[in-house]
Protein backbone atom coordinates (compact mmCIF):
# COMPACT_ATOMS: atom_id res chain seq x y z
CA UNK A 1 0.00 0.00 0.00
CA UNK A 2 0.97 3.70 -0.92
CA UNK A 3 2.11 6.17 1.93
CA UNK A 4 -0.79 9.23 1.94
CA UNK A 5 2.05 11.65 0.19
CA UNK A 6 3.09 9.31 -2.71
CA UNK A 7 -0.29 8.72 -3.89
CA UNK A 8 -0.55 12.86 -4.54
CA UNK A 9 2.78 12.77 -5.60
CA UNK A 10 1.61 10.22 -8.09
CA UNK A 11 -1.29 12.15 -8.94
CA UNK A 12 -1.23 13.57 -12.56
CA UNK A 13 -2.42 17.25 -11.51
CA UNK A 14 0.29 17.09 -9.08
CA UNK A 15 3.02 16.30 -11.24
CA UNK A 16 1.73 18.61 -14.09
CA UNK A 17 1.57 21.50 -11.40
CA UNK A 18 4.98 20.58 -9.68
CA UNK A 19 6.20 21.10 -13.57
CA UNK A 20 4.67 23.99 -14.50
CA UNK A 21 5.81 25.74 -11.10
CA UNK A 22 9.58 24.76 -12.28
CA UNK A 23 8.74 25.84 -15.66
CA UNK A 24 7.52 29.61 -14.39
CA UNK A 25 10.82 29.75 -12.25
CA UNK A 26 12.94 29.09 -15.24
CA UNK A 27 11.09 31.26 -17.42
CA UNK A 28 10.84 34.11 -14.33
CA UNK A 29 14.19 33.81 -13.48
CA UNK A 30 15.54 34.33 -17.35
CA UNK A 31 12.86 37.33 -17.77
CA UNK A 32 14.70 39.06 -14.89
CA UNK A 33 17.28 39.88 -17.03
CA UNK A 34 15.45 42.23 -18.62
CA UNK A 35 13.88 43.70 -15.66
CA UNK A 36 10.77 41.93 -16.29
CA UNK A 37 8.66 39.73 -14.37
CA UNK A 38 6.27 37.31 -15.95
CA UNK A 39 3.24 39.60 -16.13
CA UNK A 40 5.46 42.44 -17.53
CA UNK A 41 6.19 40.16 -20.28
CA UNK A 42 2.31 38.85 -20.99
CA UNK A 43 1.32 42.30 -20.76
CA UNK A 44 3.94 43.40 -23.28
CA UNK A 45 3.33 40.68 -25.58
CA UNK A 46 -0.55 41.52 -25.13
CA UNK A 47 0.16 45.58 -26.67
CA UNK A 48 2.22 44.48 -29.07
CA UNK A 49 -0.91 41.84 -30.47
CA UNK A 50 -3.55 44.15 -29.52
CA UNK A 51 -1.97 47.55 -29.21
CA UNK A 52 -2.90 50.20 -29.86
CA UNK A 53 -5.06 48.69 -27.29
CA UNK A 54 -7.34 50.74 -24.07
CA UNK A 55 -5.84 50.37 -20.80
CA UNK A 56 -9.36 48.67 -19.44
CA UNK A 57 -9.36 46.46 -22.49
CA UNK A 58 -5.81 45.47 -22.25
CA UNK A 59 -6.63 44.39 -18.26
CA UNK A 60 -9.59 42.54 -19.29
CA UNK A 61 -7.58 40.59 -22.03
CA UNK A 62 -5.38 39.40 -19.65
CA UNK A 63 -7.52 39.42 -16.55
CA UNK A 64 -5.60 41.59 -14.51
CA UNK A 65 -7.13 43.55 -11.85
CA UNK A 66 -7.41 47.45 -12.99
CA UNK A 67 -4.96 48.66 -10.00
CA UNK A 68 -2.57 45.73 -10.78
CA UNK A 69 -2.42 47.04 -14.54
CA UNK A 70 -1.87 50.73 -14.07
CA UNK A 71 1.76 49.29 -11.60
CA UNK A 72 2.31 47.20 -14.35
CA UNK A 73 2.07 49.30 -16.84
CA UNK A 74 4.07 52.31 -14.97
CA UNK A 75 6.85 50.19 -14.55
CA UNK A 76 6.73 49.18 -18.78
CA UNK A 77 6.31 52.56 -19.11
CA UNK A 78 8.90 54.09 -16.85
CA UNK A 79 10.95 51.73 -18.61
CA UNK A 80 10.81 53.03 -21.91
CA UNK A 81 8.52 50.74 -23.67
CA UNK A 82 5.20 51.29 -23.66
CA UNK A 83 3.30 54.27 -24.18
CA UNK A 84 0.30 55.60 -22.91
CA UNK A 85 -1.44 58.40 -24.98
CA UNK A 86 -5.06 59.67 -24.80
CA UNK A 87 -7.38 56.94 -27.07
CA UNK A 88 -8.52 58.59 -30.32
CA UNK A 89 -12.01 56.95 -30.26
CA UNK A 90 -12.36 58.12 -26.49
CA UNK A 91 -10.20 61.00 -25.04
CA UNK A 92 -11.15 59.70 -21.15
CA UNK A 93 -8.82 56.23 -21.93
CA UNK A 94 -5.44 55.49 -22.49
CA UNK A 95 -4.00 53.97 -25.69
CA UNK A 96 -1.28 51.81 -24.85
CA UNK A 97 1.64 50.84 -27.66
CA UNK A 98 4.46 48.99 -27.40
CA UNK A 99 7.61 51.22 -28.41
CA UNK A 100 10.53 50.05 -30.57
CA UNK A 101 12.67 49.31 -27.07
CA UNK A 102 9.43 47.34 -26.23
CA UNK A 103 9.68 45.10 -29.46
CA UNK A 104 13.41 44.31 -28.72
CA UNK A 105 12.86 43.66 -25.11
CA UNK A 106 10.46 41.42 -26.11
CA UNK A 107 12.12 39.38 -28.88
CA UNK A 108 14.81 38.98 -26.78
CA UNK A 109 12.31 37.95 -23.78
CA UNK A 110 10.94 35.39 -26.61
CA UNK A 111 14.65 34.45 -26.74
CA UNK A 112 15.23 33.95 -22.96
CA UNK A 113 11.84 32.43 -22.70
CA UNK A 114 12.61 29.52 -25.26
CA UNK A 115 16.32 28.38 -23.32
CA UNK A 116 14.40 28.53 -19.79
CA UNK A 117 12.06 26.23 -21.35
CA UNK A 118 14.72 24.44 -23.19
CA UNK A 119 16.11 23.33 -20.23
CA UNK A 120 12.95 22.64 -19.04
CA UNK A 121 12.49 19.79 -21.01
CA UNK A 122 16.05 18.79 -21.25
CA UNK A 123 15.35 15.47 -19.55
CA UNK A 124 13.72 14.04 -22.74
CA UNK A 125 14.63 13.64 -25.71
CA UNK A 126 13.69 15.47 -29.18
CA UNK A 127 10.64 12.75 -29.91
CA UNK A 128 9.38 12.56 -26.10
CA UNK A 129 9.51 16.83 -26.06
CA UNK A 130 7.10 16.76 -28.98
CA UNK A 131 5.07 13.92 -27.46
CA UNK A 132 4.61 15.98 -24.06
CA UNK A 133 4.11 19.09 -26.32
CA UNK A 134 0.71 17.76 -28.12
CA UNK A 135 -0.27 15.82 -24.76
CA UNK A 136 -0.31 18.57 -23.06
CA UNK A 137 -2.24 20.99 -26.10
CA UNK A 138 -4.58 18.14 -26.09
CA UNK A 139 -5.09 18.65 -22.54
CA UNK A 140 -5.30 22.13 -22.39
CA UNK A 141 -7.63 22.30 -26.04
CA UNK A 142 -10.45 19.21 -24.31
CA UNK A 143 -13.54 21.01 -23.40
Amino acid sequence: MTSPLAHIQSLPTWLVGRVAARGRGLVADALAAEGLRLMHHAVLAATAEYGPVAQADLGRRLAVDPKDMVGILNHLQAAGLVLRTPDPADRRKNAITVTPEGSAVLARCAALAETANAALLAPLDAEEQGQLIALLTRLHEAP
